[in-house]
Protein backbone atom coordinates (compact mmCIF):
# COMPACT_ATOMS: atom_id res chain seq x y z
CA UNK A 1 0.00 0.00 0.00
CA UNK A 2 2.83 2.23 0.62
CA UNK A 3 4.28 1.49 -2.93
CA UNK A 4 1.04 3.39 -4.48
CA UNK A 5 1.91 7.44 -3.35
CA UNK A 6 5.22 6.84 -4.30
CA UNK A 7 3.94 5.25 -7.92
CA UNK A 8 1.75 7.89 -8.50
CA UNK A 9 4.56 10.67 -7.37
CA UNK A 10 6.41 9.20 -9.94
CA UNK A 11 4.01 9.00 -12.84
CA UNK A 12 3.07 12.39 -12.18
CA UNK A 13 6.87 13.61 -12.88
CA UNK A 14 6.72 11.58 -15.54
CA UNK A 15 3.63 12.91 -17.13
CA UNK A 16 5.40 16.68 -15.89
CA UNK A 17 8.58 16.02 -18.05
CA UNK A 18 6.75 14.86 -21.12
CA UNK A 19 4.06 17.79 -21.40
CA UNK A 20 7.35 19.82 -21.08
CA UNK A 21 8.28 19.84 -24.73
CA UNK A 22 4.55 20.42 -25.82
CA UNK A 23 5.78 23.95 -27.14
CA UNK A 24 9.07 22.44 -29.03
CA UNK A 25 9.32 21.23 -32.57
CA UNK A 26 9.53 17.83 -32.82
CA UNK A 27 12.12 17.60 -35.35
CA UNK A 28 12.79 13.57 -35.60
CA UNK A 29 11.67 13.28 -39.10
CA UNK A 30 9.99 15.80 -42.03
CA UNK A 31 6.47 14.51 -41.10
CA UNK A 32 6.99 14.82 -36.99
CA UNK A 33 8.19 18.67 -37.76
CA UNK A 34 5.23 19.71 -39.95
CA UNK A 35 2.66 18.15 -37.30
CA UNK A 36 4.51 20.13 -34.92
CA UNK A 37 4.16 23.13 -36.20
CA UNK A 38 0.71 22.91 -37.39
CA UNK A 39 -0.33 22.26 -33.74
CA UNK A 40 1.89 25.32 -33.22
CA UNK A 41 0.56 27.71 -35.20
CA UNK A 42 -3.17 26.86 -33.93
CA UNK A 43 -1.73 27.47 -30.25
CA UNK A 44 -0.53 30.59 -30.91
CA UNK A 45 -2.38 34.13 -30.79
CA UNK A 46 -3.83 35.20 -34.32
CA UNK A 47 -1.56 37.57 -34.70
CA UNK A 48 1.24 35.81 -34.36
CA UNK A 49 0.29 32.75 -36.72
CA UNK A 50 1.45 34.54 -40.01
CA UNK A 51 4.85 35.48 -38.74
CA UNK A 52 5.39 32.36 -37.06
CA UNK A 53 4.34 30.66 -40.42
CA UNK A 54 6.62 33.20 -42.57
CA UNK A 55 9.70 32.50 -40.35
CA UNK A 56 9.27 29.00 -40.32
CA UNK A 57 9.46 28.70 -44.31
CA UNK A 58 12.10 31.13 -44.66
CA UNK A 59 13.91 28.48 -42.45
CA UNK A 60 13.08 25.96 -44.93
CA UNK A 61 14.04 27.89 -47.84
CA UNK A 62 17.15 28.46 -46.49
CA UNK A 63 18.10 25.05 -45.56
CA UNK A 64 16.71 22.70 -47.95
CA UNK A 65 18.73 20.08 -47.09
CA UNK A 66 16.54 17.71 -44.87
CA UNK A 67 19.32 16.67 -41.88
CA UNK A 68 20.32 19.97 -41.65
CA UNK A 69 16.87 21.85 -41.68
CA UNK A 70 15.24 18.57 -38.78
CA UNK A 71 18.84 19.96 -36.09
CA UNK A 72 18.01 23.54 -37.24
CA UNK A 73 14.41 23.55 -36.08
CA UNK A 74 13.93 20.46 -33.81
CA UNK A 75 13.64 21.33 -30.38
CA UNK A 76 13.00 25.32 -31.11
CA UNK A 77 9.76 27.17 -29.79
CA UNK A 78 7.93 29.41 -32.14
CA UNK A 79 9.65 32.10 -30.58
CA UNK A 80 13.00 31.18 -31.29
CA UNK A 81 11.78 30.03 -35.04
CA UNK A 82 10.69 33.78 -35.18
CA UNK A 83 13.89 35.20 -34.62
CA UNK A 84 15.85 32.82 -36.87
CA UNK A 85 13.32 33.67 -39.29
CA UNK A 86 13.96 37.55 -38.90
CA UNK A 87 17.85 37.01 -38.96
CA UNK A 88 17.33 35.27 -42.08
CA UNK A 89 15.37 37.76 -43.82
CA UNK A 90 18.13 40.60 -42.50
CA UNK A 91 21.05 38.61 -43.87
CA UNK A 92 19.02 38.13 -47.21
CA UNK A 93 17.70 41.61 -46.94
CA UNK A 94 21.48 42.58 -46.81
CA UNK A 95 22.54 40.32 -49.98
CA UNK A 96 19.74 41.89 -52.02
CA UNK A 97 18.66 38.39 -52.00
CA UNK A 98 15.63 38.34 -55.38
CA UNK A 99 11.77 39.01 -53.89
CA UNK A 100 12.89 41.00 -50.28
CA UNK A 101 13.48 44.21 -52.26
CA UNK A 102 9.87 44.87 -52.43
CA UNK A 103 9.98 45.03 -48.60
CA UNK A 104 11.30 47.76 -46.29
CA UNK A 105 11.18 45.88 -43.45
CA UNK A 106 10.42 42.31 -41.73
CA UNK A 107 7.17 44.22 -40.52
CA UNK A 108 5.98 45.28 -43.94
CA UNK A 109 6.09 41.78 -45.44
CA UNK A 110 4.16 39.92 -42.53
CA UNK A 111 1.28 42.76 -43.41
CA UNK A 112 1.63 42.22 -46.81
CA UNK A 113 1.35 38.53 -46.32
CA UNK A 114 -1.49 38.85 -43.16
CA UNK A 115 -3.50 41.20 -46.01
CA UNK A 116 -3.21 38.34 -48.51
CA UNK A 117 -4.34 36.05 -46.46
CA UNK A 118 -7.10 37.24 -45.26
CA UNK A 119 -7.84 38.03 -49.34
CA UNK A 120 -7.95 34.61 -49.85
CA UNK A 121 -10.00 33.69 -47.30
CA UNK A 122 -12.45 35.93 -48.37
CA UNK A 123 -12.41 34.92 -51.55
CA UNK A 124 -13.13 31.23 -50.27
CA UNK A 125 -15.84 32.01 -48.78
CA UNK A 126 -17.57 33.85 -51.42
CA UNK A 127 -16.79 30.65 -53.79
CA UNK A 128 -18.71 28.59 -50.72
CA UNK A 129 -21.78 31.12 -50.98
CA UNK A 130 -21.47 30.95 -54.69
CA UNK A 131 -21.62 26.98 -54.41
CA UNK A 132 -24.60 27.24 -52.32
CA UNK A 133 -26.62 29.72 -55.09
CA UNK A 134 -26.05 27.25 -57.41
CA UNK A 135 -27.46 24.48 -55.28
CA UNK A 136 -30.53 25.98 -54.36
CA UNK A 137 -31.27 27.19 -57.59
CA UNK A 138 -34.47 26.66 -59.47
CA UNK A 139 -33.82 27.18 -62.84
CA UNK A 140 -33.76 24.47 -65.30
CA UNK A 141 -31.88 24.23 -68.50
CA UNK A 142 -34.48 22.58 -71.23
Amino acid sequence: MKKLPLLLILFGCIALVGCNKGQEINGQNLKTVYRSVRVLKERLPQENRIEFEVSFWTIRDANREDGKFLDIVGGKTPQEIIEMGKQIYQERKAANYKGYDQYASWGEMITKFGRERIDQDNHKTNKKEDAKDKANDVLYKL
